[in-house]
């Protein structure tokens, strides 16, 4: 290698590091420690990312997504729409009422809807494996009694310029005996003094090699499926039966 090619990639890979402390930075040590224990007791990072497909109902609508791939399928029978979009690379195929959609621009306004509806309905579902994610910010508030009776340690969840709604904010309550998340609050606005709401995150279940909640005592998921294989044009086509 050329000395100038090593010299580029030094630049590179201490530039690369700069950029990991500093997101890192965000979050406090505490807070970390917490998000760390959320994971291991819900299975371990490594169960999740070896997860494949999940499949939940969310209101009114099921989706099934590759978790390796990126492909989604949403059907919304309420209004006989289905929705095939890869949330990477936004390539895909929508049906309305069995008629495929084919002009462009239509297209494209309802594979953005479609990736918006994956964004909101998977956060409801697998929040607690994004404490970490890249431009999220983690801080310990507090500590504070759950209605169950447990202490929990309270986490203030911001964002850094990602996802669709980046002004929002979240209040997590981890249970300090299970190191579960039992509660979540969500604040519209980074400002807001109260939330809009607070719900239970609760009713966990071994789904595969991981812990989901799922068919809460209060709105949320429902009828979750862990599976390492699918119909393989079940992404594709509108029927794959």
């Amino acid at each position: 290698m050329k000395p100038s090619s090593i010299l580029k990639l030094a630049f590179l890979l201490f530039f690369m590091n700069f950029i990991t402390l500093t997101t890192n930075a965000q979050s406090s040590e505490k807070a970390t420690d917490i998000a760390n224990k959320v994971v291991t007791a819900m299975g371990g990072m490594e169960n999740y990312n070896n997860t494949h497909f999940i499949k939940w109902d969310f209101g009114k609508r099921t989706l099934f997504w590759d978790k390796w791939t990126g492909d989604v399928r949403i059907e919304i029978p309420e209004d006989s729409t289905t929705i095939l979009v890869n949330i990477n690379t936004m390539a895909g195929k929508v049906f309305k009422n069995d008629n495929q959609i084919k002009d462009e621009d239509a297209l494209k306004k309802q594979l953005t809807k479609g990736k918006n509806i994956w964004i909101n309905d998977s956060y409801w579902l697998v929040m607690p494996w994004k404490l970490q994610d890249p431009g999220v910010n983690l801080k310990h508030l507090k500590t504070e009694k759950l209605p169950n009776g447990n202490m929990a340690d309270v986490l203030q969840l911001t964002f850094n310029d990602v996802g669709v709604t980046p002004e929002n904010k979240y209040h997590i309550f981890v249970d300090q005996t299970d190191h579960l998340i039992k509660q979540w609050a969500f604040f519209p606005n980074f400002n807001d003094a109260e939330p809009r709401f607070t719900m239970p995150w609760d009713n966990y279940q071994k789904t595969g090699d991981i812990l989901l909640s799922f068919n809460r005592s209060k709105f949320g998921p429902k009828n979750v499926e862990v599976k390492q294989e699918m119909r393989q044009n079940l992404f594709s086509e509108l029927r794959y039966d």
